[in-house]
């Protein structure tokens, strides 16, 4: 064989060889790592806690706080607190911490950290934290009095009865004080505490000191996050071997999810939720993708559609909303058409594929306090022809085209705002311009980044017409108060002002959200169930009447979930990740 033969053999080997060690390299899938590989469509907002206002957040790996909630049972369990007591009278709670906590740094957790994220960071007027609504209680908006007994325990005296705090205030992060003290202590040049700007995205990982059992070993923007076990987390098993199990965590970040889907079919994802559409041609891959499809029941979050009625204005003076459709959309008659011209169940079965419920009450069917329509909450049928009957009735008129027009001959039309990240919400947000189109309103379609989206709602104002989701209570109504009560962080269709440097003029509350505002106080001072049945279920026929927000289909809940991750303890409530701490890869798949 001649040398330049030989030659090209050579060479052509070497060219294969290269080839499938690519090949393999390309291939490499999350089952072959030695980490978990979970997917989120968002980079996290923040790495600071208090600061934090996005769903899609750090903080289930890094924080915990005094007690956490079973995903399944939904009973509270001790987290940084091994125990707890609570006086006669519901006014005293006593917490007693682990022995020996540590921080991620290796420096003592103890009751003064405790104090000082209560204190100095959840009880501060200088810091705009959305968690302030987890903490105030009674119609002032009174405090806690925090007082250090020793080293390990700590007792919270409540200025009233407030049934809610256990499970709502005493799950809140605790912070370390010797990382953020001196920002909550030093103001900025515009006179606002350091701490609103402290451990922000572009911080060092190994700057953010974390108690939970995992810590951030880096950052890389639109790429990923990854996580790497905390040494000094608080928590071993029965035969004393340190938790959390895995090592790591790579948090890839996708924006699209049609993507997480080819990423999970291809083995690049341990886990993926699993929408209705794709459930079908998911689980006839179970066995050949070694994977199992959980199914959590029912959503216990709300979907539905709202309108802006606020009729404020910002400081400038500047309507937050056309005073034309914000005449519109406050008014009930016009809300209850468009609650009749939705076709739910047309939603449900080409969206969710019948994988769901028409969905009617704020509260999640779990929930002990929810009313059905059954036991007298109001539902609205799909009656097109009741909505325009409803229209013409409250002044509105239809040109021979079938157009709608209001009194004044201004054609009824609006934008509809809806996160760009979820299909099923934007195929639903289109059969909704759909369905109000056959009563004579025009309609267009504003997709947007969910971290855009929530500026719009919770900052601008600057919306009309929103097809969202939110959180619903399961075991405690209270905690989505801040979403009903008028003064609350997320009470996004009239959104109070939540800053006195930046005011906003002329907004005022409507007397239904008055006694929404009234329930929940009474609600959160007793700790008779029957009352607070009745309270809630009040509450429940106030939203069904008055139409703040039309709830649509409540989906049901499934996690395609790889067979070598073990322990998977999945519920519609507790998600996937309630029990990060027992998860463990298998060596077997």
């Amino acid at each position: 064989m001649s040398r330049s033969r030989v030659l090209v053999i050579v060479l052509l080997m070497v060219f294969l060889v290269t080839i499938a060690a690519c090949d393999r390299k390309a291939w490499k899938t999350g089952n072959q790592t030695s980490g978990l590989v979970l997917v989120s469509p968002n980079d996290p907002a923040t790495f600071n806690y208090a600061m934090n206002n996005s769903p899609y957040s750090v903080f289930p790996f890094i924080f915990q706080g005094l007690v956490k909630q079973n995903g399944i049972t939904t009973e509270l369990e001790p987290a940084l607190a091994e125990s707890w007591s609570v006086s006669d009278d519901g006014q005293r709670i006593t917490f007693t911490l682990r022995d020996e906590l540590k921080w991620s740094d290796g420096k003592p957790l103890t009751v003064d950290d405790v104090i000082f994220t209560y204190n100095d960071i959840y009880f501060n007027q200088k810091i705009p934290t959305v968690f302030k609504d987890f903490v105030q209680i009674g119609k002032q908006n009174l405090f806690p009095l925090l007082r250090k007994i020793d080293r390990r325990r700590v007792e919270f005296t409540l200025p009233e009865p407030f049934t809610p705090f256990l499970r709502y205030s005493a799950s809140l992060a605790i912070l370390p004080a010797h990382a953020l003290r001196g920002s909550v202590l030093s103001n900025d040049a515009n006179g606002n505490p350091k701490f609103l700007s402290t451990w922000g995205t572009n911080t060092a990982p190994e700057k953010i000191i974390t108690n939970g059992p995992y810590q951030i070993e880096s950052y890389s923007p639109s790429e990923r996050v990854i996580f790497r076990r905390n040494p000094y987390y608080w928590r071993k098993d029965a035969r004393g071997q340190q938790m959390p199990y895995i090592e790591r965590i790579v948090w890839q970040i996708i924006p699209s999810s049609d993507t997480h889907l080819l990423r999970f079919r291809s083995g690049d994802l341990d886990t993926l939720n699993v929408n209705p559409e794709n459930f079908a041609l998911l689980k006839q891959e179970e066995k050949r993708g070694k994977f199992t499809i959980h199914n959590g029941g029912l959503t216990t979050g709300i979907n539905f559609i709202t309108f802006n009625l606020n009729q404020a204005s910002d400081f400038q003076g500047k309507p937050f909303v056309d005073p034309v459709k914000s005449h519109w959309f406050n008014n009930l008659a016009f809300r209850q058409a468009i609650a009749h011209a939705i076709d739910r169940e047309r939603i449900r079965l080409n969206i969710y594929q019948g994988l769901g419920e028409l969905q009617h009450s704020p509260m999640a069917v779990q929930s002990p306090y929810y009313l059905s329509p059954e036991e007298g909450l109001k539902v609205y049928s799909y009656d097109p022809k009741r909505a325009k009957e409803l229209l013409i009735q409250a002044g509105f008129k239809y040109n021979f085209q079938q157009q709608l027009f209001d009194k004044d001959n201004n054609r009824v039309k609006f934008k509809i705002l809806v996160k760009s990240e979820d299909r099923s919400r934007i195929d639903a947000a289109v059969q909704i311009q759909e369905d109000l189109k056959q009563i004579g309103i025009e309609t267009s379609l504003q997709s947007l980044n969910f971290i855009t989206v929530l500026q719009k709602l919770l900052s601008k104002r600057d919306w009309e017409c929103y097809v969202g989701a939110f959180s619903s209570a399961v075991v405690e109504p209270n905690l989505v108060a801040l979403f009903w009560n008028s003064n609350g962080s997320f009470h996004i269709f009239n959104q109070g002002s939540q800053s006195k440097k930046r005011p906003i003029l002329g907004w005022r509350t409507t007397s239904w959200e008055q006694k929404i505002d009234r329930l929940f106080f009474e609600g959160s001072r007793t700790a008779d169930e029957s009352k607070r049945k009745e309270i809630y279920g009040e509450f429940q026929k106030i939203v069904a009447e008055q139409l703040p927000v039309f709830f649509l289909v409540n989906p049901m809940s499934f996690q395609a979930v790889r067979d070598r991750v073990e322990n998977v303890k999945f519920s519609t409530i507790g998600g996937i990740l309630w029990n990060i701490d027992e998860l463990r890869l298998s060596k077997n798949n």
